[in-house]
């Protein structure tokens, strides 16, 4: 069994629940709809008994027959009644099963539809750090794939209500017919649970690896399709292939284990029941050939009997079957219950910013080996634009990250307005923020959907007013139709410029009073970078901006530039004051930035060789 353990270990975040604490939160799931679930309940019961009766129906009209009719004559009135009956009771059966299934669907729908929101909402709720750390093929899977396994599993919980009445009802019958073989199938019975027992755990296991090896197909597919042209680019898409394969043929063994352990449960149960038969065949036929009990009633126990053995066994295989489904929900569960590391101590309103930050004694580390600020001082006054520079891992981003919310740091305070941004309504908060990042994302849709991405409610009119600010909408013109253009996956079907553009056209639909700019200006051309410094002027006006920048035009807008190295504020002050103190500025600006400003691009024109007159 060495496959359970083939390179599928659970996440970090995967706990054990028993079985009672998982139970006791499906109950909590299934409450909402408790009178839906007793109507199936009900239907279940109601279709019990209808298939119980029958038989006995069945065998009342084959005694009745095989009487000789010397009785009166109402005696033989029975025979086209209880066809009757029987007619009527077989079309109830058909019905009652419909109806019992119809309301099943739609229970287990409405349990597993409020098990994703749920699971999708903690998600939502969890820091950036967490996807970091964990891949989102896998969460992926977890919302989807694992709540798939339960409602088809969940689907079986209807059943046993309908085979443990079954079985009562024939037990009683069982009874009445030879009280003592009846005592002694009870005493048998207990060996179907127990042999169902020892497949419950490795159920469980061989289910919780099924399910992990799906989602490690799920990320093989997301990670191929997201990244197709950088594999076409590099001609790897055969590689690519091959790794699918591979994980596709993990999941393809484990699914077969699965299903060898699940298939053979019932045979197993079956050879139990069939062993069990025996035996009271045996002893009823001695006790009858000893007068004990009578022929008729032994024959006639021994044909209920396997009608009562067929719900036993049922019983025993659901307890199994139903592991798979506890452990697809131990996963769901795990997704919900793991601890957001953003925490907030108070959800106070937001009221109006005027964007001032500080950052008093602040330290901060990705991980125990990651340590990126240390007792980090910084204080940015209300409406004032500040550039952060230095060489990567300089804690630029961090900084950035940690103003946005977007991670969790360990040590200090942040404030806010003089409000520490622990105590403030998340929600609230960041309607208050702007963030642009280093890859531009946008939603499948319309230009002018994502533009309204952030207020919902916006007009066309507002849109269009918003987009024309915009390096004064000369960009509108370079769309094939407009605003309503679509950008396709990822917003795939524009330039890099053009996402930039309506990210920022995004952002200032929304009107923050901090915006943070994180290298957004790093990968476009010149032109696009003339367009975009064009409208940062106007979202820099009136709010708090940091701006994380590789484009000298940026750096140079800021109020005050800011010189990070190793997570320490180096040198700080405008453009002309570093560049005057020939420090890690003046070196940072030879090296990146020089190249880029007028005076180099002329100083290079008057170097050029002049053409010689002929």
């Amino acid at each position: 069994m060495g496959i359970l353990r083939a390179g599928l270990e659970a996440e970090a975040y995967d706990r054990e629940y028993s079985n009672r604490e998982l139970i006791r939160r499906l109950v909590d799931y299934f409450r909402p709809w408790w009178r839906r679930f007793a109507a199936i309940l009900a239907a279940v019961s109601g279709l019990s008994l209808a298939q119980v009766g029958m038989p006995l129906l069945a065998a009342w009209a084959v005694d009745l027959m095989a009487r000789p009719m010397e009785g009166s004559p109402g005696e033989a009135l029975w025979i086209p009644i209880l066809s009757g009956t029987l007619m009527v009771l077989g079309i109830a059966v058909w019905a009652i099963n419909w109806l019992r299934r119809v309301l099943t669907s739609q229970l287990i729908g409405d349990v597993v539809l409020a098990l994703r929101k749920d699971a999708f909402r903690a998600a939502m709720d969890h820091d950036l750090g967490f996807y970091d750390r964990f891949q989102s093929g896998r969460i992926v899977s977890r919302i989807t794939s694992d709540t798939d396994e339960f409602g088809r599993v969940a689907v079986l919980l209807t059943d046993v209500g309908s085979q443990l009445t079954t079985s009562v009802v024939l037990f009683v019958v069982l009874a009445r017919l030879e009280w003592r073989l009846a005592l002694m199938v009870l005493l048998l019975a207990p060996t179907a649970f127990l042999i169902a027992d020892r497949f419950r755990s490795l159920a469980r296991r061989i289910t919780q690896q099924s399910q992990r090896a799906l989602a490690e197909v799920n990320v093989a597919i997301q990670d191929a399709v997201t990244g197709i042209m950088v594999a076409k680019n590099f001609r790897r898409e055969q590689d690519i292939y091959q790794e699918f394969l591979r994980v596709n043929e993990q999941s393809y063994r484990v699914m077969v284990w699965r299903g060898v352990v699940l298939a053979l449960i019932f045979p197993t149960l079956n050879l139990a029941s069939g062993l069990a038969t025996g035996l009271i065949l045996y002893v009823g036929g001695l006790s009858a050939a000893q007068a004990i009990i009578s022929v008729g009633a032994w024959y006639l126990f021994m044909n209920s009997l396997d009608r009562f053995w067929f719900p036993m066994i049922q019983l025993a295989s659901f307890w199994s079957q139903f592991q798979a489904g506890l452990s697809a929900t131990e996963r769901i569960f795990a997704l919900m219950d793991a601890e957001p590391a953003v925490r907030q101590i108070d959800r106070r309103p937001v009221p109006a910013l005027r964007g001032e930050i500080q950052f008093i004694h602040v330290s901060f580390r990705y991980s125990e080996k990651e340590q990126v600020l240390e007792d980090f001082n910084l204080h940015i006054r209300a409406g004032e634009s500040i550039a952060l520079v230095g060489h990567t891992g300089a804690g630029k981003s961090s900084i950035a990250r940690l103003v946005a919310r977007f991670y969790e740091f360990q040590e200090g305070q942040i404030l806010v307005d003089g409000q520490d941004i622990r105590t403030l309504d998340l929600q609230s908060y960041r309607r208050h923020l702007g963030y642009v990042g280093q890859t531009p994302f946008l939603f499948s849709g319309t230009v002018a959907d994502n533009i309204r991405y952030g207020r919902p409610g916006m007009s066309d009119a507002e849109v269009e007013r918003i987009a024309r600010q915009i390096a004064d909408g000369e960009w509108l013109e370079t769309l094939p139709e407009g605003l309503q253009t679509d950008v396709g996956e990822r917003g795939s079907r524009l330039s890099m410029g053009q996402r930039q553009l309506v990210v920022l056209a995004r952002m200032m639909a929304q009107d923050p009073a901090i915006f943070i700019l994180d290298e957004a200006t790093a990968s476009v051309d010149p032109f696009t970078e003339f367009q975009i410094q064009r409208t940062l002027d106007l979202l820099f006006r009136e709010r708090t901006s940091i701006v994380i920048a590789h484009r000298l035009s940026t750096v140079k807008a800021a109020d005050r530039i800011l010189v990070l190295r190793r997570g320490q504020i180096i040198e700080e002050g405008s453009h002309g004051q570093l560049l005057a103190a020939g420090g890690h500025y003046a070196e940072l600006y030879n090296t990146y930035f020089r190249h880029q400003s007028l005076e180099y691009v002329e100083a290079q024109g008057r170097q050029r060789p002049q053409p010689r007159e002929v």
